[in-house]
């Protein structure tokens, strides 16, 4: 088979059945045996199949899985659970003798399809943990989550059969490729058709696997808009983490963070905290690096991607990586997941703020500037304002002095009379002459006193891992 042939489902399936290595069991809950029919319709399924199963009813599969504690049955909690429980029981009752030569694998999804209103589209986990050699006692794992987009069940059903098949079937021919595996998985399917938002690979084949990769991958791929993990490299749900929180999102490069950006944050964070309902323990933080600040003539430098995130990482800040160029998508997005009482905080320059009210920014939107502030500016939805000294007229520039098109401008008095837009007040001024670029360029010919410029142990970072041009040899001379 050539790298670039892409199999159908039912292919797939049969080449998997002809294998006769692969063997294992599906347990599939909510949308009936979507993934294990294109096994039986294949043929030679007996060579494959140790059991199959669909324990739809709620009251029998906690009586094999147990109760969720939040009573929900989609989740990623489940699906470990049905992993757990189905491997256990391919370990426990089959002769490793009789099956020395096969592979186990346990395939496990558990959805929700558009309900009969289509108020919501559906949602899934989808996971399989395999063998891929005999001699290892440990498992892989490959686990993702599914948002469907179509408005009928049954296609949301055939949808999530395919992209099960192409889950098994990457697992095994493509676990050396695990770009190629991700891609895989859309094979006879579009992007209008299912979103992959959150991805996490293990296990012994995926140990040099950094997940957030994976994740830059999906939003790459336009398989999502928008990825989002932790401090410590975890892929995390979108909609778990925003779900009814309020959120503060602050966009940059961050190339290096700077004083000047955990200036912004902070400040804007003590007057966002202010209002009612909001505090520390409902609030989510974070640091937005859009898939434009990341590329160079089209293309993204991992390391560099992986430099920056890091960074964050260490300060304890939660990394968004998204499609949106514009701040009216990554608002609209937000408020997917969120209730009309949350508040929404963005962190903005005044560089930003001028895009913003820049009318050529959305050419291509029917409603132009209008149908964007209208999902910008919503009622609770407030830009932070970080003021800017201009060195040519020396000037310091807020939203007081802010000069916008002619046209724009009673629409800016609008919301800035409305407080939409606000300026941070307790800023420190002597931030206000720190230039990331000045810093990049200090930090490639090895120059000294860019490290000031920088919070407390990001410097280190840097030198320690030679980032963003810095060479070990600096430090020598």
């Amino acid at each position: 088979m050539s790298f670039d042939q892409v199999l159908s489902a039912k292919q797939k399936a049969l080449e998997i059945n002809l294998n006769s290595n692969i063997y294992g069991t599906f347990a599939e809950i909510g949308a009936g045996q979507e993934t294990v029919r294109f096994f039986y319709r294949a043929g030679g399924a007996s060579g494959t199949l140790a059991k199959a199963m669909s324990a739809y009813d709620k009251d029998f599969s906690d009586a094999i899985y147990g109760k969720e504690e939040d009573g929900r049955y989609v989740t990623e909690e489940r699906l470990q659970k049905m992993l757990d429980h189905e491997m256990k029981l391919m370990e426990e009752r089959l002769n490793h003798e009789t099956h020395k030569d096969k592979l186990f694998f346990t395939y496990a999804n558990t959805v929700t399809t558009i309900d009969f209103t289509k108020t919501y589209k559906g949602h899934g986990w989808v996971g399989i943990r395999f063998q891929s050699d005999k001699t290892s006692k440990k498992y892989n794992e490959i686990i993702f989550h599914v948002r469907f987009k179509e408005n009928s069940a049954q296609l949301q059903q055939e949808t999530l059969g395919v992209i099960g098949v192409n889950l098994i079937y990457g697992a095994y021919y493509y676990n050396d490729n695990p770009r190629r595996l991700l891609r895989s998985l859309y094979d006879g399917l579009d992007n209008d058709q299912v979103e992959i938002d959150m991805v996490n690979f293990s296990g012994p084949l995926f140990a040099y696997v950094d997940n957030r990769l994976m994740s830059l991958q999906l939003v790459k791929n336009g398989m999502t808009d928008a990825v989002i993990f932790g401090p410590n490299g975890k892929n995390f749900l979108p909609a778990a983490i925003l779900y009814k929180k309020n959120i503060f999102a602050m966009r940059g490069s961050f190339r290096p963070v700077t004083h000047v950006n955990l200036d912004m944050l902070e400040s804007s964070l003590d007057m966002f905290m202010n209002q009612n309902d909001v505090n520390e323990d409902n609030t989510e933080i974070l640091f937005e690096i859009t898939l434009s600040n990341l590329s160079t003539d089209g293309e993204i430098d991992e390391r560099d991607f992986l430099d920056r995130a890091d960074i964050i990482g260490s300060l304890g800040y939660n990394v968004i990586i998204s499609n949106f160029s514009e701040y009216y998508k990554l608002v609209h997005y937000f408020t997917e997941f969120t209730r009309n009482s949350t508040q929404i905080g963005l962190g903005m320059g005044v560089n930003n703020l001028l895009e913003v009210f820049n009318p050529t920014y959305y050419d291509n939107l029917p409603g132009g500037i209008m149908e964007a502030f209208g999902k910008l500016f919503k009622k609770n939805v407030v830009v932070y304002l970080y003021p800017y000294n201009n060195r040519e007229t020396n000037e310091l520039l807020n939203s007081e002095n802010l000069k916008v098109n002619e046209n724009l401008k009673e629409l800016y008095k609008f919301f800035k009379f409305n407080q939409r837009i606000k300026d941070i007040e307790n800023y420190n001024p002597e931030f206000l002459e720190i230039y990331s670029r000045k810093i990049l360029e200090q930090i490639g010919k090895g120059e000294e006193g860019w490290e000031e410029c920088l919070p407390k142990g990001v410097a280190e970072l840097i030198k320690d891992r030679a980032m963003f041009g810095y060479s070990t040899s600096y430090a020598i001379n």
